[in-house]
């Protein structure tokens, strides 16, 4: 295994509560409630979870932008989480962040040319000073824009484009480790997968290692290396992606996989979909013992009294990290390679294929009737080429195309 760039070691982060006129503490939400993994060089560690479940904030006290109630970040062998004020700055040149929205993360009042270059002007020892214009255009064509759109303000860029930008700041000093907190969410699917190809070609072009915080579980499967599964503040599952997805052991992973749509229709009825009762607890009041326990199918009196351990639990061909007490692998949905299987008879030889057949044989004699744009619309559908590709798992695939550059 590659060396551990990154160690998180049972990090605890609790916002406390407070009432009345005093302002006294009367509880706290406890947001991350021991967490612990390691992130080895030049891989990418996924964490998915449900909205509320503490992935942002982990990735914020993996910066110190939160300051942790408890537990550590270790850099390199060395402890982030005491270290002083000049001794964060350096470390914070190793360690970027990606925020979730490309545009409220960017100053409107700066040019492009600014925002890339603000972080030289906090170490100015990283670039020359008459050598900084340079380097900002080099970032941006690194990053798939236009380096003659330094002095455009981001209200002039796509969506896109403004997470493109926030990229190049994150990587202008040579991190060795980028935090992403949800880049992709704020973007359309056609853009999501611009934005995800970008980074896995940055990370081979320049080694970086990732946490990519993100809820949409094909685009986590597609871009990481590893996985881990938060729930209510803690660590459900990990393990390696395939382990993950394809073995799952934690019933909420098996919850959270039942639920994504499966684009093959000869899948359909196939799935064994788990539907989860109850809501998620609140975070300032979680149970005890397990905190799935209340919506979990599998619950006995020992899950409500005593706390699973993320320890490796058998999946089947192997084992993998998995905090249940009767964690078992689920086969969730099975997928089949239909690379050069013929099509199914329900699906072939319909009346629009015929009618998208007559209309090729008339387009290509150049006579037949005239079709305002629905029927086109409906009738024009392109013909599968051999550069269209074979997909056997539509979950793992994305596009790779680029949005326009303005």
């Amino acid at each position: 295994m590659p060396e551990v760039v990154l160690s998180a070691q049972n990090l605890v982060k609790h916002y406390p509560i407070k009432r009345g006129v005093l302002r006294r503490t009367v509880g706290h939400v406890k947001a991350v409630d021991g967490v612990s993994f390691d992130l080895h060089k030049g891989e990418t560690l996924g964490i998915v979870g449900e909205s509320g479940c503490g992935k942002s904030t982990l990735g914020r006290l993996l910066m110190r932008l939160e300051e942790p109630t408890a537990g550590s970040v270790t850099f390199e062998g060395q402890d982030w989480s005491g270290a002083s004020a000049r001794d964060t700055r350096r470390l914070r040149r190793d360690i970027q962040i990606v925020f979730q929205d490309p545009y409220t993360s960017l100053n409107p009042r700066m040019t492009v040319g600014d925002i890339i270059g603000e972080p030289f002007e906090i170490h100015a020892d990283v670039v020359p000073k008459g050598g900084r214009r340079q380097r900002v255009q080099e970032l941006l064509d690194l990053v798939g824009l236009n380096p003659e759109h330094i002095n455009r303000y981001p209200h002039q860029f796509s969506g896109g484009q403004r997470q493109r930008i926030g990229i190049a700041r994150g990587i202008a000093l040579n991190p060795k480790v980028l935090i992403c907190d949800e880049p992709v969410s704020a973007l359309d699917v056609s853009v999501q997968a611009q934005v995800v190809n970008l980074m896995e070609k940055l990370q081979d072009e320049l080694g970086l290692a990732y946490v990519f915080i993100a809820h949409d579980l094909s685009v986590v499967r597609h871009i990481s290396d590893r996985v881990g599964v938060m729930y209510l503040g803690r660590m459900a599952e990990l393990g390696e992606e395939d382990e993950v997805y394809a073995r799952p052991t934690h019933p909420y992973t098996q919850a959270l996989l039942s639920a994504v749509p499966v684009p093959d229709p000869t899948l359909r009825g196939k799935r064994d979909q788990i539907v989860l009762v109850g809501d998620v607890p609140s975070p300032a009041n979680p149970p005890s013992g397990c905190r799935f326990h209340t919506r979990c199918w599998k619950a006995q009196d020992v899950c409500s009294t005593l706390e699973p351990e993320l320890e490796p639990r058998a999946d089947g061909h192997g084992e993998h990290l998995s905090a249940c007490h009767f964690a078992e692998p689920r086969l969730v949905v099975e997928t089949v390679d239909v690379t050069g299987i013929e099509p199914d008879d329900r699906f072939v030889s319909t009346d629009t294929d015929d009618l998208v057949d007559a209309g090729a044989g008339l387009g290509a004699e150049g006579g037949g009737e005239e079709l305002d744009s629905g029927q086109a619309e409906d009738r024009a559908r392109p013909p599968a080429t051999e550069d269209t590709p074979q997909v056997s798992d539509p979950t793992r695939v994305v596009e790779d195309t680029r949005d326009n550059q303005g």
